[in-house]
């Protein structure tokens, strides 16, 4: 199954190195690859990691946990299973810290009601003693999800980093109270962090919604930030940025959706603008950090108001907001959508509800499909990357499979054609009247390129409005510099032919070649009037 992806048969072993002979000495070998998760404080054991294929059950591969020693070269099997994500000592060298989804040691890291499945990407952190295998989980009760964990040896105590909602921020836990306090960074976006080994003291890099990245000290002990760098301070120097709102609706189950409008620079609240919605959907949030492959800011500097949602089902918001993920595919998420980007509206008389459009990429990307099945309340829309035809997907690129065991427990094509087949936006694509550009990667081995080329095919023999640009030689990321400034083009483009009725922009960078030639100047008078 994995030979789908170039490279899987090579194997990775682990090595020592004398430095100062430069004598080399191969620790690992065999038919598994092995990878290393921590060295013991002592400096004498190697926690190592193994994965091996296991179609039977889910996730399809079962990790294992062992113990190796350095010197004897003994290894030992302290612990076998599903959804690892991490292990390190503790600086006790008895106990292991271990990070997985909640169901890594069975049930004692659920919190969610009976009769539903957890959703393995909610990260959770747990001690293991593997003399008496015995399991503490740390974070049952703690709704952030788990990034990282570092151990501060002069304090006796954990820094996580976590996903907690549209934010990530850092916690530090003290094992001895099993208190968990919130440490103040001045970033909305924690990214990678370090401790110094013998002092209270780290770095770490960060951003916010309109704050580019910055580096930071920060003193442990005092809790107290400083900025160390601001890499970008020359290049945004004379740039404005507009103001940004935190805003919630609550939702058909009583639970608040966390959202964010990003506003122009210059807004005028007398003035009707138009309205671009983002949303991932899947099981993460769209987290407060700068730029990224939307960069929301830009949008808001081009006269749009920026609605982002952050739809049940993500984590960062506790087990089992992240369980209504599993086995819904985007039924919840898209009931959430249109009905908070109604509420919105009506809550946001500056915005044009004659012109919102949305975009979201790869599940975000099938969101924006799906939607455009459901409704007619967007002008436009933006799918990047989405899955037009959920069994396809399924069985197709690198991760089709190994996603759906996270996000469909138990569920196939061949017993759950309600999923896989009527919430597949491709079986649905003559309900479909919504303007619709599809953008898509055409060496993309997450969501393969036929999920849009499928559904370019039906709604043009359908003869519904749709544009396909294929950007040739990337993957799921449009990384290429150049391709990447005309993919955001693209991207403005559309949107203000559709939402500002600016059509020049967008034929000036794909002159009209159509199927029907007659039907040229009726379409140009069309989109300039």
């Amino acid at each position: 199954m994995a030979d789908r992806m170039p490279g899987w048969r090579n194997r990775s072993h682990l090595y020592k190195i004398n430095l100062q002979s430069g004598a080399r000495q191969k620790l690992t070998s065999g038919a598994l690859s092995t990878s290393q998760a921590s060295i013991s404080p002592d400096g004498r054991r190697l926690l190592v990691t193994r994965s091996k294929v296991d179609l039977e059950q889910r996730p399809y591969s079962t990790s294992q946990l062992y113990v190796l020693d350095i010197v004897t070269l003994e290894a030992e099997l302290l612990w076998e299973g599903p959804w690892l994500a991490g292990a390190q000592w503790v600086p006790d060298g008895k106990t292991i810290l271990m990070l997985g989804g909640p169901s890594l040691f069975g049930e004692i890291g659920i919190n969610i009601p009976t009769g539903t499945s957890p959703n393995e990407y909610d990260t959770q952190a747990y001690f293991f003693d593997p003399v008496e295998k015995k399991v503490e989980p740390l974070t049952k009760g703690f709704d952030p999800s788990i990034n990282q964990a570092h151990f501060s040896l002069s304090e006796n105590c954990i820094y996580f980093v976590v996903t907690e909602a549209d934010f990530v921020h850092l916690y530090r836990y003290s094992p001895k109270s099993k208190e968990f306090e919130k440490m103040y960074c001045g970033v909305d976006a924690l990214g990678s962090f370090s401790i110094a080994r013998g002092k209270p003291m780290g770095v770490y890099i960060g951003s916010s919604a309109t704050v580019p990245h910055k580096a930071f000290t920060i003193d442990l002990k005092r809790r107290r930030s400083s900025l160390f760098r601001d890499p970008s301070s020359e290049d945004f120097a004379d740039v404005g940025f507009g103001e940004l709102e935190s805003w919630t609706y609550r939702n058909q189950r009583g639970r608040d959706i966390a959202c964010r409008v990003y506003y122009p620079p210059r807004f005028d609240p007398k003035r009707k603008y138009p309205c671009i919605v983002n949303y991932y959907g899947g099981t993460s949030p769209v987290t407060r950090g700068f730029g990224g492959r939307y960069p929301l800011n830009y949008y808001a500097a081009q006269g749009y108001i920026v609605f982002v949602l952050q739809p049940s089902g993500a984590t960062g918001f506790g087990q089992d907001f992240s369980g209504l993920h599993v086995n819904d595919w985007g039924q919840i998420v898209a009931d959430e959508i249109l009905d908070g980007v109604k509420k919105f509206t009506e809550t946001h008389p500056f915005v044009d509800p004659a012109r919102i459009g949305c975009i979201g990429a790869s599940f975000g990307g099938f969101m924006t499909m799906l939607l455009q099945t459901r409704s007619s309340l967007f002008a436009t829309a933006i799918a990047h990357a989405g899955i037009s035809s959920i069994a396809s997907y399924w069985g197709e690129g690198y991760w089709g499979y190994l996603y759906s065991a996270y996000a469909t427990a138990n569920s196939f094509p061949w017993n759950r054609k309600d999923l896989y087949i009527e919430q597949s936006p491709l079986f649905n694509a003559d309900k479909i009247s919504t303007p619709l550009l599809l953008l898509h990667g055409s060496a993309d081995t997450n969501v393969p390129p036929g999920e849009s080329t499928q559904l370019f095919t039906a709604l043009k023999l359908l003869g519904r409005e749709v544009e396909y640009i294929q950007i040739l030689d990337q993957n799921h990321h449009i990384m290429e510099y150049g391709k990447r400034i005309l993919w955001t083009k693209t991207i403005l483009a559309w949107f203000d032919r559709w939402l500002k009725r600016q059509p020049q922009w967008w034929f000036d960078l794909y002159p009209i070649i159509f199927d029907n030639a007659e039907k040229t100047d009726d379409i140009i008078k069309k989109d300039v009037s």
